[in-house]
């Protein structure tokens, strides 16, 4: 196998003009006059030139599945190179995530945990000081960030404005960042 004609082009184009009797003469021309450059696209998208090859032969098969439906023949590179993308994309997505075992833990041991009754004052403390807050703002900073809602949501559960939702929000974390009892966080 050369580097500039692979038997993706040559399996594509033997299989176009077997098919020529099917009505797609031009498909095999097509993959002749334009199969190198296709291979440089698919060989940019991988990093084995055989599973380019493959990748292209993939495309060129939706391709020629699709011929009778496309109409502009004149941006065929444009799609065979999306179906090259898509077949890429839809690869990486499927690829398994392989494990290995090993000896040691890939994380240091001496890592401290955090207690569970500091974490349990902040979330106390943090609470308290949301509870200081004016009712609207309160409001917001509770569906903002302990609801998660987006800031359309958010507006539109207390029939506001999305800016209300943005300044009132912003207004009530400069009151928490203030609150002494939070401090010793930061």
């Amino acid at each position: 196998m050369t580097a500039t004609t692979g038997p993706v082009c040559i399996g594509a184009s033997t299989a176009a003009t077997a098919a020529s009797g099917t009505g797609y003469p031009s498909f095999s021309s097509y993959v002749r006059a334009r199969g190198p450059v296709l291979l440089r696209t698919a060989r940019s998208l991988t990093a084995n030139p055989c599973d380019a090859e493959d990748l292209l032969q993939t495309a060129l098969a939706k391709t020629f599945a699709a011929w009778e439906r496309i109409e502009d023949h004149r941006a065929l590179d444009g799609y065979v190179r999306r179906a090259l993308v898509n077949t890429r994309t839809s690869q990486w997505r499927k690829r398994k995530v392989d494990e290995f075992a090993c000896e040691e833990l890939p994380e240091p041991a001496g890592l401290p945990g955090t207690d569970p009754a500091e974490q349990q004052a902040l979330h106390d403390a943090m609470w308290r000081a949301v509870m200081r807050l004016p009712d609207r703002q309160r409001a917001m900073v509770v569906l903002r960030y302990y609801e998660d809602l987006s800031e359309v949501q958010t507006a539109e559960v207390l029939g506001v404005s999305v800016g209300t939702v943005k300044s009132a929000v912003s207004r009530a974390l400069g009151k928490l960042r203030e609150d002494p009892e939070l401090t010793p966080v930061r």
